[in-house]
């Protein structure tokens, strides 16, 4: 593909990586952990995906940490800028499945099981995320 195809669709990995960001934000104001938990993971993996568009490559699976390791063998110069945040996505990893399905945890349902502490966290870490790949794709 071209630069410009890879740019554009980068942009629109990353747009909506925001667009995520944003109901997480709203979810955790509204007291919706689980599901602000959630779609801060999947802010945080739109926008690493969108570095692998960047970089004329398709991403496979949803591991933030893996989509970060595996950057390592497409664009090193992505991989290194991102590699600090290795830890983040293994975190934000954790709240892909057991914050949708109530038989992600025993016995408990999503909404008894994660909490502010929680979100904040997975906020925190998806922002960072994003602010690199922002960084790198200007």
């Amino acid at each position: 593909m071209s630069r410009e195809y890879n740019l554009q669709e980068a942009k629109r990995w990353i747009r909506t990586a925001e667009d995520d960001l944003d109901t997480a934000v709203i979810l955790n104001e509204k007291k919706k952990f689980a599901h602000s938990c959630f779609h801060a993971q999947q802010a945080g993996e739109k926008a690493i995906k969108a570095l692998w568009y960047l970089a004329d490559a398709d991403p496979w699976g949803h591991s933030i940490k893996k989509l970060i390791e595996d950057l390592q063998s497409v664009n090193l110069t992505f991989y290194e800028n991102v590699k600090p945040m290795i830890r983040s996505g293994m975190v934000l990893d954790r709240y892909y499945l057991p914050t949708r399905y109530p038989n992600g945890l025993p016995d408990i349902t999503p909404d008894q099981a994660f909490n502010e502490e929680d979100a904040q966290i997975c906020l925190e870490y998806a922002r960072n995320i994003i602010e690199a790949v922002v960084n790198l794709m200007a």
